[in-house]
């Protein structure tokens, strides 16, 4: 079957205006909307820096238990979350959602790894 989202969990988290910490979340492949129309957005036109802010809130389909994934929350996320997501979204979109896996060395937790990518934002 044709994998059409990745689990991943965030190396920070994200902490919601309750100080709630959201680590655990899901994203799907991009469509060529999803690059697209985010090139109209005057954010974007203003600082090219922000198309991956517009692409992450519109691929990340869930964060913890936040209800809507926003720019606002992407712009929340720690720089190394937002780099993370930023690999992840590389790695899947140029090679599947078929995401190596590999563990945390505290927990042995099991979950997708994000590699080097070429290209991106």
């Amino acid at each position: 079957m044709f994998q059409t989202e990745v689990d991943f969990v965030l190396p920070l988290g994200y902490a919601d205006e309750d100080g709630t910490l959201h680590r655990k979340g899901t994203m799907r492949l991009a469509t060529a909307a999803d690059e697209i129309h985010p090139l109209r957005d005057p954010r974007v036109q203003q600082n090219e820096a922000y198309l991956i802010v517009i692409i992450l809130s519109r691929v990340l389909t869930s964060l913890g238990s936040l209800s809507q994934i926003n720019p606002k929350v992407v712009e929340g996320l720690y720089a190394a979350d937002l780099a993370y997501l930023q690999e992840l979204y590389n790695h899947t979109n140029q090679h599947g959602a078929a995401a190596m896996e590999t563990s945390c060395p505290r927990c042995e937790h099991q979950f997708p790894a994000a590699v080097n990518a070429a290209g991106g934002s």
